[in-house]
């Protein structure tokens, strides 16, 4: 009899433990890889060199009360289904001014009416918020909340993205959440630049003439970005590295070396560079040097198809309609396939006595 009870009891307790590792709350399978009811889903988005991930499940509101009931206020809400919803940082960043070091967090929220509180947990691997502990938190946040259009499926999205910063926001019934994530790009581009140029990167004149040209667009660390580029022209001298140490040389206010350089690289320049860079002055306002850089253009290379480009642009900006037809259609000829569609546009623009320069 006791040996009886004993089976009794152990077949009982297998089928328990069957059940409840078999099965979730509303009977979705957990052995087995099947359709679940709430989709597994995931979005990134890169700000500067810093990639953002959001990895969830996504529960449907099915025409229920959601706020207050199916998840009620004050309360630690799984901020999804199944699963730890996750968000990863590749770098540190910063939520709403405060800073929160690199990795993947168990993202949390405690909904209300008027506020909600963002959670990042540094346990990341729970089922839902079952076992959730405020002392694993790595940061909290407080938000407001938004109404928002209804969403029948819960959803995660990067808002207003701008190159340092980006709002990321979950949309369920009809309330939005954001939050604002912003990174020090400039900072973590320099720190990842100086680690690149440690490698082979450091014996091609690609690599510093590329981190240079990110000093000088973003016109910081000009002092750097001028050793950037000396280093580059000490590895190979180039159209591309003399030209941009004269721009850089003019950021700083050298003009009389900054010409010196730039005569340099006009020296070593193709026609394709030297109509490039024409267009260059042209955008910024510069025509008549634009102009000139055309004429020399098509002194130096004659039968390349951008001097005639170049050309039509010369004729064009005289009002000589007719010249400027007829080197539009020698560029033509010459020109790659993938720019013929762009040429014939302009071809037609000047056959209907229209400057392409404007």
């Amino acid at each position: 009899m006791h040996k009886v009870r004993l089976l009794v009891l152990f077949a009982g307790v297998l089928l328990v433990a069957s059940l409840s590792h078999a099965q979730t709350a509303t009977g979705e399978t957990l052995m087995l890889d099947l359709p679940r009811q709430s989709q597994h889903a995931l979005v990134s988005q890169r700000i500067g060199i810093t990639d953002i991930t959001v990895n969830y499940h996504r529960p449907l509101a099915k025409d229920r009360q959601i706020w207050g009931k199916v998840v009620p206020y004050g309360q630690v809400w799984r901020a999804g289904a199944n699963e730890n919803t996750t968000i990863t940082f590749s770098d540190p960043v910063t939520i709403e001014g405060q800073p929160l070091d690199k990795g993947t967090y168990g993202l949390h929220m405690i909904p209300g009416e008027t506020q909600w509180t963002v959670i990042f947990s540094k346990d990341s691997k729970d089922w839902g918020s079952f076992t959730y502990k405020q002392e694993d938190d790595a940061l909290r946040v407080n938000v407001k909340p938004q109404t928002a259009d209804a969403h029948d499926a819960l959803a995660y999205d990067f808002d207003d993205v701008k190159p340092d910063s980006t709002v990321v926001t979950m949309r369920w019934d009809k309330v939005a959440v954001p939050f604002k994530v912003e990174v020090k790009v400039n900072d973590l581009v320099t720190a990842s630049i100086h680690r690149q140029l440690h490698g082979l990167n450091q014996y091609y004149w690609e690599g510093w003439d590329d981190a240079a040209g990110y000093f000088l667009a973003n016109k910081i660390d000009l002092d750097e970005a001028l050793k950037d580029e000396d280093q580059s022209i000490q590895a190979e001298e180039r159209y591309d590295n003399l030209m941009n140490k004269s721009k850089i040389l003019v950021e700083l206010g050298r003009k009389e070396d900054a010409n010196l350089y730039r005569t340099k690289a006009l020296d070593k320049a193709n026609a394709l560079q030297l109509y490039v860079y024409g267009r260059e002055l042209q955008g910024d306002k510069k025509q008549d040097e634009a102009l000139a850089i055309y004429k020399s253009n098509a002194k130096k290379f004659p039968d390349y198809w951008t001097s005639h480009l170049g050309l039509a642009r010369v004729y064009s900006s005289q009002g000589d309609f007719d010249n400027a037809v007829k080197e539009m259609k020698l560029s033509m000829v010459g020109a790659p396939d993938a720019n013929k569609t762009a040429l014939e546009n302009y071809l037609k623009r000047l056959q209907a006595k229209e400057d392409i320069n404007r």
